[in-house]
């Protein structure tokens, strides 16, 4: 018998949850076939079997949340009899680089019993486990986390509380009975609907609010006469898809203008480590995509050294990928630099949120026609569009900001000069 184990993920990943199981109890399984689908912060990685057998027990069921090296499930051994669902074989192809990780994991633990707590409230699997032992109920337990999610150093902190005892003695007052639906969410008179984040979703929420609260952020704008881009892009975008297979889009003036700026002002293209600032010498620009899940920032690697058809198959590809839900999460590390397009949903202004641990974010927003005037005695209607830079206030100052965005806006008002500043 062989057990099924949670692989090693990538050093920023230690947890997942249990998306859904592909085979059933009692099924039998080839080597390499995919047993489940785990959904972590970032990606969603399917697990294969090491070796064929039967599925004998699942431990941990869909919706769990599960830990690195921790057993989900066990397998008997066996000659395969290809069972296991034919939708999964081409999957499981591409998951089979996974496996060998395994053996990598951290030591074997003992496998956990089926939670039996009533709580209803989502905690880690070692915080579940030290509040058993310690005869704590996770209902009392306050969560720092911002969607309310109890970790192990929440069930810490209230064994140490003097004062937690009087929690059972004040539940019993008429009073604090309004109070209690408060811990879940609030109650309602009239039909709702209730649903659970998806682990992406919590994650998105717990790091845009971590964003807020760790960077002083601000947001400076301006706008862009687009006129030149659209002349360029009118003229050219018919021989540009005919030779290079791929539409000449908005995204990749703005991704090499970005570059150019980032070239002239480097403290935007840094980060914040302690009391060091980090100055990056290379250009990863992330581009935030909107998919299923969630808002994820795909990076388009060494932009400096891209040419515009280059970014635009990157981008391209990148947006596939997330929109399949199939990124790795060698797409998602380490940008220095992030552009967000609301424009496609049709949004006139916004202040967007840093992607920290980055410094700088640019907002995109909706081309619209609005009047101009060209000198003092002539107006004209040309196609503007409002940008956003919001930046940490920590280490980048307000004037070199401003500048940055004015450099972005003269080098998309000026086509040309992309060829030689990004």
């Amino acid at each position: 018998m062989s057990e099924i184990k949670v692989p090693a993920m990538g050093e920023s990943i230690t947890e997942g949850t249990v998306s859904r199981w592909m085979v059933k109890e009692g099924d039998t399984v080839n080597q390499g076939d995919v047993l489940l689908e785990l959904e972590t912060d970032k990606v969603n990685i399917e697990i294969s079997a090491e070796e064929s057998g039967v599925l004998e027990k699942i431990i941990r069921q869909e919706g769990e949340t599960v830990e690195i090296g921790e057993t989900i499930g066990t397998l008997s051994a066996g000659t395969g009899g290809g069972s296991a669902p034919a939708a999964s074989e081409p999957a499981a192809a591409e998951s089979k680089p996974a496996a060998p990780e395994a053996p990598a994991a951290a030591p074997t633990p003992v496998p956990a019993p089926p939670e039996s707590s009533d709580s209803t409230k989502t905690a880690s699997p070692s915080a579940r486990k030290l509040a058993r032992e310690r005869g704590i109920e996770l209902d009392q337990v306050q969560s720092k986390d911002p969607i309310g999610r109890v970790y192990q150093e929440d069930v810490k902190s209230h064994g140490s509380q003097p004062s937690a005892p009087a929690a059972p003695a004040a539940s019993k007052a008429p009073a604090a009975a309004p109070s209690a639906p408060a811990a879940g969410g609030s109650t309602f008179t009239k039909p709702v609907e209730r649903q659970r984040m998806s682990r992406r979703r919590a994650t998105i929420a717990k790091r845009l609010v971590e964003a807020q609260q760790t960077a002083a952020m601000l947001t400076t704008f301006n706008e862009v006469d687009m006129t030149a881009i659209m002349d360029v892009r009118k003229r050219r975008k018919d021989k540009f898809k005919e030779k290079h297979d791929i539409n000449l889009g908005f995204m990749s003036f703005f991704t090499k203008a970005v570059v150019g700026a980032l070239k002239k002002f480097p403290t935007i293209n840094a980060e914040i480590d302690g009391e060091d600032v980090v100055l990056k010498k290379f250009y990863d620009i992330g581009i935030a995509v909107s998919a299923k899940e969630g808002l994820v920032v795909p990076v388009v690697r060494d932009a400096d050294r891209l040419g515009f058809a280059e970014i635009e198959r990157s981008i391209a590809d990148l947006a596939s990928k997330a929109r399949s839900n199939t990124l790795a999460l060698s797409d998602l590390q380490g940008g220095t630099f992030t552009i967000t397009n609301g424009g496609t949903f049709g949004s006139l202004l916004s202040t967007p949120i840093l992607n920290t641990p980055q410094v700088g974010i640019l907002g995109m927003h909706k081309i619209q026609l609005r009047p101009v005037a060209i000198d003092a005695e002539r107006m004209e209607n040309r196609p503007m569009m409002y940008i956003a830079l919001s930046y940490d206030h920590r280490i980048i100052d307000g004037s070199e900001a401003v500048r940055f965005l004015v450099t972005v806006k003269e080098l998309l008002e000026d086509p040309e000069s992309l060829l030689i500043e990004g």
